[in-house]
């Protein structure tokens, strides 16, 4: 299972009821992992108001380094520090090893845990595989913005379901050897060979793409070919020629070209402050996809499959 928490939803400036962008993302099978993309002022206080320990976070995923999504680093990790965290924590981004030693270097503090800045690639027209575990795989590809910036793709690994009813048929039952026989394949078990195929079904992974800030591109629309859920800048109701930012319409299109299943709007500019705002957003999109939602600091979403 997945579960979203929209911390911040604004773009530029922030407001009282929107904070700058940070989105986190819980993935859960036999353990809970928190990942945080993008982290712009005020989100260890978000984190706060959420209920969700900043504490856990394993990785951050910074889009691009402009102020609105990187500058809660800095007091993140120092409460970090200071709440004697000895886990390692991972910050990916493009041209991260630069901007995390300067970071670390600000302030006279010295670091309590490993903390380690992984470059993501920011130039070209494919995806990138940048991160892997047993459970999924996170990928980028740039996007286009005025400074180097990526858009990242969670994708859970496929699994295996068990059905409990061909188990049965096969006189097998629940036990520790399943485990060994999702890792292999096939086993030997009380003297019957057995294949993972004859006691279960592929389930596909679920998708996630979070574009971060964007002009319309055909990166953003390969990388979120079919998934389960695309989270888009969508800054301004109308097009602004002179922002590197996709408006409503263009991230709803987006959308439909990449045939994702859900469309969340985010970034929105702090113009857009009446509920009747966020109602003319939210018309204008589902008229190009009708599967649409404009994202509020602490929404959540679940997604299961």
């Amino acid at each position: 299972m997945i579960e979203i928490t929209f911390l911040g939803t604004v773009s530029g400036i922030p407001s009282l009821k929107r904070n700058h962008p940070a989105i986190v993302l819980e993935h859960s099978t036999d353990e809970r992992e928190v990942l945080l993309f993008d982290c712009g002022e005020g989100t260890q206080k978000q984190f706060m108001r959420s209920g969700i320990s900043f504490m856990k976070i394993k990785k951050i995923f910074i889009t691009h380094w402009h102020a609105d999504h990187f500058a809660g680093i800095i007091p993140l990790i120092q409460t970090m520090n200071l709440e004697k965290r000895k886990n390692e924590l991972k910050v990916f981004g493009p041209e991260a090893e630069k901007f995390i030693s300067n970071i670390v270097d600000l302030g006279y503090f010295g670091l309590r845990f490993p903390l380690e800045a992984i470059n993501v690639p920011f130039g070209g027209d494919e995806p990138t595989k940048i991160d892997e575990t047993d459970e999924y795989e996170i990928h980028s590809i740039p996007a286009f913005h005025t400074v180097p910036t990526v858009a990242y793709l969670f994708k859970e690994k496929d699994r295996w379901s068990i059905d409990t009813k061909r188990m049965k048929t096969l006189g097998l039952r629940r036990g520790k050897w399943l485990k060994e026989l999702k890792k292999k394949g096939k086993i030997t078990y009380k003297g019957k060979k057995i294949k993972i195929e004859d006691i279960a079904d592929i389930k596909p992974g679920l998708k996630v793409v979070y574009s971060g800030d964007t002009k319309p591109c055909k990166n953003i629309v390969k990388l979120s070919k079919g998934v389960d859920l695309l989270i888009h800048d969508a800054t301004f109701l109308e097009e602004d020629e002179g922002k590197a930012h996709a408006d409503v319409r263009q991230a709803a299109k987006i959308a439909k070209k990449a045939r994702v299943k859900q469309l969340i709007l985010t970034h929105l500019s702090r113009r857009y402050a009446t509920k009747e705002d966020i109602d003319e957003i939210a018309s204008a999109a589902k008229k190009i996809f009708p599967n649409t939602k404009v994202a509020y600091d602490f929404m959540k979403v679940k997604l299961k499959n």
